[in-house]
């Protein structure tokens, strides 16, 4: 799946501006997929993970109150489903009598028995059924002559467990098929989840959607089924739905037939696959289409979305990316269609259902008029990841949800490689060391990490699997998958993934079958490792963290050891490899790349990392490897020397991976925080995005601890001195702002350049961007480009009041695309009036105002806001029962408004009140952001600590360098 709301996955724009961006030395507000993962500066929502940030292993807390099979929340192995039929029919209209929309259906499944049972376990939740004429909830019948199905003694739910039990008289035969039957009705919610519904306003009137989000553990809220992974099956599929309404399902339409107001669309059988894959939509929608060889791609979305073109960007770049993957995968696309639908009302940011994809409009739909760069390249790489799934978790999928890392990190690794197919202009596979490296080595440095795979039995619950969906699945997962790729070489890693997928296709697989398969293509070619691909792979799979790598270039020891940003803290959970880690390192000197080294001990000694003189060693080249770099001070100094002489002698991904390590060491108390600093006064100089986004990252950290404090002024000071060249560079390359830069990455540097300078007090830049937003104002034509659009009206917003306010209000109400509306349901958030603020925040709970989607994003959007942080954590208090009931307590959200609303905290009393609001809300519970609490209570501890040892040097530094 795509990322739900990952906060900061993004090219990480949008959050600079309020000062709560990234937060890099923390923890990484998933920026959600991203990846799935946001790929979207102006609107933080990413592809196909539910997107939380929250890193600890669940604890299994399942409820046992007996030994039965139905309290186990895994199902028995004794029978095996091959093919359901599932008829439903959602109602577009509410119940006269109880106001509440519904689906009806009935479904048959038919299984082999392979082991005798008197008992039948099928998934189920929120259904209620219908008793059928032998007075049960189902029926089961014989499917093979001569065998009799025994008679069914009871039927009942099992509401924790999500079954619907059925006991038998007599016991199923071992060998032989059989058939269940039932009849049910459902509640279609608005709620995200299983068979839901999406509302939307079009020429006044109001249209419904009846859709669906199956993943991971909502195929049992639409029909009743074996809904884990492995249980695959081939589903034929009907829907009936309203005459002249659109019905859509995985497979391609059947036949057609219309009685009266009601239209049937009977669907073909889908291939055999996983219940969570499974989709249907009923919708008023219009589409775009073409045929790339023999597959029909089709854009679906609203019909003035698909009039003003908005799905054609997205049309044009599927052919290309599906035809990628084809050769990368060496494996034909298994279907004849490939539907892509925008929904305005979803969860996560995509959902990769086996040929129909369904996304939030602002991944799909793409307006030159309103859509940034920023939104672009999110549409780009959420197709490419959303696409990459259709072999790798589709055709060849996890036995468990224990795994999932391996299919969201995969997809979240490739997407790039699809993405810079169909763009390859814009470099983007430079920007995974941004947007899923860094990102994930902030949460990966907590002591309350975990491993990418958990123990099977350690994932049991709904919950624990919904945790799964982490920065460390998507963006961990990605990364080490890179840097396997890269010491494989990409031949032999392709080599090996080909004959695994070919082997599993329409199965179940592990990571330690994609392992095998990559060793096969290893001693194939006589690739010379130094242990077994297994050996490698374990030490990054099966422990958490990562290390940090110290090279002393005075002697060439080199050294590694467990990094952690707060290295007072207490690492409980064992490892089986100690945490030593077998470390690739790809390396330069003097400019200069050397051959690959491998560090398979705690430590060694390369005689040709020792240096003299004027010599440097620089370790990770284009940060291919999972792991931070340390040297002596002797050659970080010939380092920054470098830095601020000559620059562009240290490759671009290198420049920002000084910056990051050095402010990361510096919290870890590796380093001085002096030399972290000390790596941002050569950004005077620099003009590349990568470096001045790392720093900005970074730096927001310290705008969190001190935008309250006394160091704020000196710092403020420093950084404006610093941005100047940079604001002024732009001025002049646009021709006084009036075109935009030629390069992908410059234009999202512009961005940068504008917020700094508008944060830091330029008056240039905030009189600019409330001249331009006046203009709106004033004629009503928006001439502001896409590209700044988010940062301009959050910065005219800050600098207004009430009219400016309301004028950005009445915008956001009337948007007819959801990316313009994304930019300024966020740019309202940047608002200094705290009336406004607290109007805002109860807007955020009324579905008519904001959608349940984008609730929890725009709390922690006012929470970014130094002024609204207070009172977004009030707020968040204070209805935290009627937010955890109304918005779902399996969203995936939670973990990001907890660590959202939280992440400024730094005081004793912030703990107390963390602790109180913990104890408060026990019974109410958290949901997935269960371990976030316990994280924002780790994380304030921390950053107390931090505040007390840092705060007298960072203020004289800035003091220093400022007067400069």
């Amino acid at each position: 799946m795509g990322k739900g709301f990952f906060i900061s996955k993004a090219a990480g724009v949008a959050a600079i501006i309020m000062g709560a961006g990234a937060v890099a030395t923390i923890i990484a507000l998933s920026v959600v997929y991203s990846q799935e993962k946001a790929k979207n500066n102006d609107n933080q929502v990413s592809p196909t993970d539910g997107g939380t940030t929250s890193t600890s292993k669940p604890p299994v807390t399942t409820p046992a109150p007996s030994n039965e099979v139905w309290d186990k929340y895994r199902l028995p192995t004794n029978l095996v489903p091959d093919h359901y039929n599932v008829t439903l029919w959602p109602r577009l209209t509410p119940n006269e009598n109880t106001e509440l929309y519904i689906f009806t259906g009935d479904t048959s499944v038919e299984f082999e028995c392979v082991e005798q049972t008197d008992l039948i376990l099928i998934h189920s939740n929120k259904l209620e059924y219908n008793k059928l004429d032998n007075n049960h909830w189902a029926k089961l019948v014989a499917v093979d002559s001569g065998v009799s199905a025994p008679a069914i003694q009871s039927t009942w739910l099992q509401n924790v467990t999500q079954y619907l039990v059925i006991q038998l008289e007599g016991k199923l035969m071992e060998g032989h098929r059989y058939r269940l039957y039932m009849t049910f009705t459902g509640e279609l919610a608005d709620d995200l989840g299983g068979f839901y519904r999406s509302e939307y306003m079009e020429n006044g009137v109001k249209k419904v959607v009846a859709t669906t989000q199956m993943q991971p553990t909502d195929a049992r809220k639409a029909f009743p089924c074996f809904d884990e992974p492995a249980m695959k099956a081939i589903f034929h599929i009907t829907l009936i739905h309203p005459r002249g309404t659109l019905a859509l399902s995985n497979a391609e339409v059947e036949e057609s037939t219309v009685d009266g107001n009601l239209q049937k669309t009977v669907f073909k059988p889908t291939l055999k696959m996983s219940t969570y894959l499974l989709a249907f939509i009923v919708s008023d929608f219009d589409f775009v289409n073409n045929t790339i060889g023999d597959v029909l791609i089709r854009i679906f979305a609203r019909k003035p979305a698909i009039a003003a073109g908005q799905g054609g960007y997205a049309l044009n770049k599927t052919g290309p990316i599906l035809k990628f993957f084809e050769e990368y995968y060496n494996s034909s696309y298994p279907l004849p269609k490939s539907d892509q639908i925008a929904l305005p009302d979803f969860n996560a940011g995509a959902m990769e259902n086996w040929g129909l994809i369904t996304y939030r409009e602002t991944a799909l739909l793409y307006d030159a008029e309103y859509s940034s760069n920023s939104n672009k390249q999110r549409i780009a790489t959420i197709i490419a990841h959303e696409l990459a799934h259709m072999w790798f978790g589709n055709l060849v999928t996890l036995k468990w949800w224990n795994d999932l890392w391996l299919n969201e990190g995969f997809a979240s690794y490739v997407e790039y490689l699809g993405a810079d197919y169909a763009e390859p202009g814009w470099n983007l596979k430079d920007l995974m060391v941004l947007n899923d490296v860094h990102r994930v080595f902030a949460v990966d440095a907590l002591a309350s990490s975990h491993p990418l795979s958990s123990k099977e039995e350690d994932i049991q619950t709904p919950a624990q699997i919904s945790e799964l969906f982490d920065a460390i699945s998507y963006s961990k997962g990605a990364s080490v998958l890179r840097m396997l790729s890269n010491f494989l070489t990409e031949e032999i890693f392709t080599m090996g993934l080909r004959t695994y997928l070919s082997q599993f296709a329409f199965g179940n697989a592990g990571y330690i079958d994609l392992w095998r398969h990559l060793q096969m293509a290893v001693d194939a070619t006589g690739t010379k490792l130094p242990n077994t691909v297994n050996d490698i792979m374990n030490t990054w799979v099966l422990q958490m963290g990562f290390p940090v790598v110290t090279i002393q270039t005075d002697s060439g020891h080199v050294s590694q050891k467990h990094f952690l940003l707060d290295p007072d803290s207490q690492v409980t959970v064992p490892s089986p490899y100690d945490y030593e880690w077998i470390v690739p390192m790809t390396w330069m000197k003097n400019g200069g790349i050397q051959e690959s080294k491998w560090l398979t001990s705690k430590t060694a000694t390369f005689e040709d990392m020792k240096v003299t003189g004027t010599d440097w060693v620089l370790v990770n080249h284009n940060v291919v490897g999972y792991y931070r770099v340390n040297y002596d001070q002797g050659n970080w100094d010939r380092l920054l020397n470098i830095l601020s002489t000559k620059h562009e002698d240290i490759p671009v991904i290198n420049r920002a991976q000084l910056v990051d390590d050095a402010f990361n060491l510096a919290r870890a108390k590796i380093v001085s925080t002096s030399l972290a600093l000390d790596t941002t006064k050569y950004l005077i100089k620099e003009t590349a995005y990568m470096p001045w986004q790392t720093a900005i990252d970074n730096l927001d950290f310290f705008y969190l601890m001190f935008d309250r404090s006394e160091v704020y002024g000196p710092m403020q000071n420093y950084l404006r001195k610093q941005v100047t060249p940079l604001f002024n560079y732009f001025k002049n390359i646009t021709d006084n702002w009036s075109k935009v830069p030629d390069g992908h990455m410059e234009q999202y540097n512009q961005v940068n350049a504008i917020s700094l300078a508008c944060r830091t007090g330029i008056e240039e830049c905030q009189n600019l961007t409330k001249t331009w937003f006046k203009q709106w104002m004033d004629t009503g034509v928006n001439k502001i480009h896409p590209n700044i659009r988010s940062t301009v009206y959050c910065n005219a917003i800050a600098q207004g009041g009430a009219e400016e306010w309301d004028f950005a209000w009445s915008k956001f109400r009337s948007a007819t695309i959801a990316i313009e509306a994304d930019k300024l349901r966020y740019a309202l958030s940047c608002t200094k009036q705290p009336w406004l603020l607290n109007r805002y925040l109860e807007y955020t709970l009324d579905p008519d105002l904001i959608r349940k989607q984008d609730g929890t994003s725009t709390i922690v959007y006012i929470a970014g806001n130094v002024v609204g942080q207070p009172l977004a954590w009030d707020f968040v208090r204070a209805r935290w029962s009627y937010i955890f009931t109304q918005y779902g307590g399996g969203s995936f959200s939670f973990s990001n408004l907890i660590n959202g609303v939280t992440e400024r905290f730094s005081t004793e009393f912030e703990v107390q009140q963390l602790k109180q609001f913990k104890a408060d809300n026990a019974e109410v519970g958290f949901g997935s952001g269960t371990l976030a609490v316990d994280q924002s209570i780790e994380r304030t501890i921390g950053n107390m600590k931090w505040i007390a040892e840092n705060k007298q040097n960072v203020l004289n530094w800035f003091d220093a360098e400022a007067a400069h």
